[in-house]
């Protein structure tokens, strides 16, 4: 029943929110064709709920760069300072309440990373896959990208172990929070997140 009801707030939220933000998306959309071009939209394939591939919509923050062999840069210098902006008030986000409406992905729930990241997971870790990914989750309102990786799978998994609806709302508003003053919007030295490339496995001495 938990599950049932956190599906009916999503799905209530998300479509409610995806209508009354018309106006900011179209704005949005305005200002990112503006200073970056089209697209618009940034469509990326991401791990879900039990590893299942979908594709989360984003608005884009990055321009396109590569190097001489087609590669792109490094986020620091495909990120521009119109870029930082949305990121910095999770902006860009905003669209995946369309990935919310669909069911591949919650408002509350540990952030969707790359597919390539999969079989670096030792068993603990992977365990952030039992429950759909979300647009925030308690990683984020503890540090977001401040983080190192240990301890935001940490806090995913306790997630995990602890869901429930009045937990999301708890997130939900220290999520409001967070983007008001802006915290733990990347690194420590890093435009974003560093890329992860796997950790010590729990089961190990």
């Amino acid at each position: 029943m938990n599950k049932l009801l956190k599906r009916l707030f999503d799905i209530t939220v998300s479509a409610a929110l995806l209508v009354l933000l018309l106006p900011v998306f179209a704005l949005l959309a305005w200002q990112i064709r503006k200073h970056l071009g089209a697209p618009v939209l940034f469509v990326q394939t991401r791990p879900g709920k039990d590893g299942r591939l979908f594709n989360m919509v984003k608005f884009r923050s990055m321009r396109d760069a590569v190097d001489a062999r087609g590669r792109p840069l490094p986020d620091g210098e495909r990120l521009t300072p119109f870029g930082r902006k949305l990121r910095a008030a999770s902006l860009d986000e905003l669209p995946e309440l369309w990935n919310v409406l669909k069911g591949d992905m919650s408002l509350v729930g540990p952030r969707p990373l790359l597919p390539e990241y999969l079989p670096l997971y030792d068993d603990f870790q992977a365990r952030r896959h039992e429950v759909r990914p979300g647009i925030t989750g308690w990683a984020q309102v503890n540090g977001r990208n401040a983080l190192s990786w240990e301890e935001k799978f940490a806090l995913d998994v306790w997630y995990v172990d602890n869901a429930g609806l009045l937990l999301d709302l708890k997130i939900l508003l220290l999520t409001l929070k967070k983007v008001w003053v802006r915290e733990g919007i990347s690194a420590a030295g890093e435009a974003t997140m560093p890329v992860f490339t796997g950790s010590k496995r729990h089961d190990e001495p």
